[in-house]
């Protein structure tokens, strides 16, 4: 008898998330051109209504940011950066300590500073950041204020796996 393995390649969720609202992103990306142009308030509320349905899809709530002017029109940019998961707003705390999430940020992020953060009312949060971005960690929702390099994405996976305990395929009605 002969048996053969079949190797499954592990997707982790955040890149899921991501590639999944990239795709559909693109897929408006004609519409929501001549939205911006016609009304950008109702071009935004597209792009916004695009990342509520992937979000949806993964019970989390996802928001796509433009936090500098400009940054709306670089189209090929959407999905790549500035991204908010609110995973559950319930949560205050973390199911692993604070440290072990500095720590991985500085084994994987390399030159990057991290520091406790919205430590307030019982609740506990996470600052990584370099001079140029930041990402900030909270029980409830990780804000990505940059690029998503290969570094970044990695960083995410393990958050999301790690710090949220989710994994691809997983399902939750957490935000309901």
């Amino acid at each position: 008898m002969i048996i053969i393995g079949i190797s499954q390649r592990k997707i982790m969720i955040f890149t899921e998330v991501v590639t999944d609202l990239q795709n559909q992103l693109k897929k408006d990306l004609a519409q929501i051109r001549f939205l911006l142009k016609k009304n950008p308030a109702t071009g935004y509320a597209r792009i916004v209504e695009i990342g509520k349905e992937v979000g949806r899809k993964y019970n989390i709530k996802l928001i796509v940011n433009f936090p500098k002017e400009g940054r709306i029109e670089e189209f090929e940019m959407y999905g790549k950066r500035d991204l908010s998961l609110i995973v559950d707003y319930d949560r205050k705390r973390f199911p692993i300590d604070r440290e072990i999430i500095k720590q991985k940020a500085k084994e994987m992020l390399v030159d990057v500073q991290t520091e406790d953060a919205y430590m307030y009312e019982n609740k506990e949060g996470v600052r990584v950041y370099t001079k140029n971005w930041k990402i900030d960690i909270l029980p409830h929702s990780v804000h990505i204020w940059t690029e998503f390099d290969q570094k970044v994405t990695a960083f995410c996976d393990w958050l999301m796996e790690n710090a949220y305990e989710m994994k691809s395929g997983e399902q939750s009605n957490k935000l309901e």
